[in-house]
């Protein structure tokens, strides 16, 4: 789905953001990082069997993800191009999906242990998702490796998600857009405040997103993991059917400068995927095994490569493109929004033109 330059320049209109400094120099650890363009697909038909995940070949495929998307020889020498000894590192979660696409111990544990390689203590890596409840529903804290520090923003959803329970009131991004029942006038209300988490407690953050559909946002991959995790106040990006405006939100998120320079390293899950019924429960009825791990420093040039890989089994399945498909029972908003990816690209978050991405396939036995 490509927009129109005037469409684009209109839903960038719309963002109002917190004074910020310029984006970080290419080359440059950050977003979008070392590597923009470059997309590395590890895909190992045996790293899942039955419904559960295959340590090993997780393992192989983490390894050799690292490898490509760096050149480094081995994959600590890998690791160390984004980390090293001192560092307290955050990793992004996604319980949403609940019970079916999740994130996955086997590969947290891969990435801790990658972690461990260059260098940085246990006791400074820190698993994190907004919500304690839903980190504790998903099992999360059962599962994690000794020593791996975790935490959350609040307890549980608010009714405005104004809560600042653990949120940083020096950080935020602003923008024209409120929940109906919201006061327009208070600035507050117009506001997401970043997490503490991010803003105070780690220097750097690994983003784990999974492969999945969303109602509202078409899909629910890097872009979206960091835009509705790492921030209070998001439910007015999507409170209704048609009060829907995921495809400004997003980038006008993910373009905050805390976001754009702790955020080092992106990992998309697709050993699952789901095509269609996200982002929560009845995704479990559109389900697949695609097989697959990406790595990247790029998220634009990660969720483009994901989009098309959502579509492409959408076609398969009988389904419209998320960018055209009309509600149903199981996606009841008027329209998705995946075009969140396009405008992220022209705000310099990374890759977006198909012909510039280098995406590099490798298939392991």
């Amino acid at each position: 789905m490509q927009l129109s330059r005037r469409q684009i320049l209109a839903g960038l209109s719309t963002i109002l953001a917190s004074p910020r400094p310029s984006a970080a120099a290419p080359g440059k650890l950050g977003i979008p990082g070392p590597y923009p363009g470059r997309v590395i697909a590890v895909r190992h038909p045996g790293c899942i069997a039955g419904d559960a995940y295959e340590r090993e070949a997780v393992r192989q495929m983490v390894h050799k993800g690292m490898m490509e998307l760096t050149g480094a020889e081995t994959p600590a020498e890998a690791w160390r191009v984004f980390f090293e000894p001192g560092d307290v590192v955050g990793i992004k979660l996604n319980p949403v999906g609940l019970p079916h696409i999740i994130s996955a111990p086997e590969l947290v544990h891969e990435i801790v242990d990658g972690l461990r390689l260059a260098g940085v203590r246990p006791n400074d890596i820190v698993a994190y998702d907004r919500y304690r409840s839903q980190f504790l529903k998903a099992g999360f804290d059962k599962w994690l490796p000794e020593g791996v520090r975790w935490m959350a923003a609040t307890d549980r959803t608010h009714p405005l998600q104004l809560d600042m329970d653990g949120y940083d009131p020096d950080q935020y991004v602003e923008m024209a857009l409120v929940l109906p029942q919201a006061d327009s006038s208070n600035p507050h209300h117009r506001r997401s405040y970043l997490a503490r988490f991010l803003s105070r407690e780690v220097n750097k953050m690994i983003n784990l997103s999974v492969l999945k559909h969303h109602q509202s946002a078409g899909i629910t991959l890097a872009l979206k993991n960091m835009s509705h995790g790492l921030v209070n106040n998001v439910n007015r990006s999507h409170s209704s059917k048609t009060l829907n405006a995921c495809n400004t939100f997003i980038p006008a998120i993910v373009d905050h400068p805390v976001i754009r320079q702790k955020v080092v390293l992106q990992i998309l899950d697709g050993v699952k995927g789901g095509y269609h019924g996200g982002p929560g429960g009845k995704v479990g009825k559109y389900m697949w095994h695609h097989q697959t791990i990406y790595f990247a420093t790029d998220p634009v040039a990660l969720d483009r490569v994901g989009w098309k890989v959502i579509d492409e089994k959408r076609r398969q399945m009988g389904l419209l493109p998320v960018g055209e498909a009309p509600p149903d029972a199981d996606s009841t908003f008027y329209r998705m929004q995946p075009e969140h990816v396009e405008i992220a690209g022209a705000l310099g978050l990374g890759v977006f033109d198909e012909a510039k991405i280098d995406l590099r396939t490798l298939e392991l036995a």
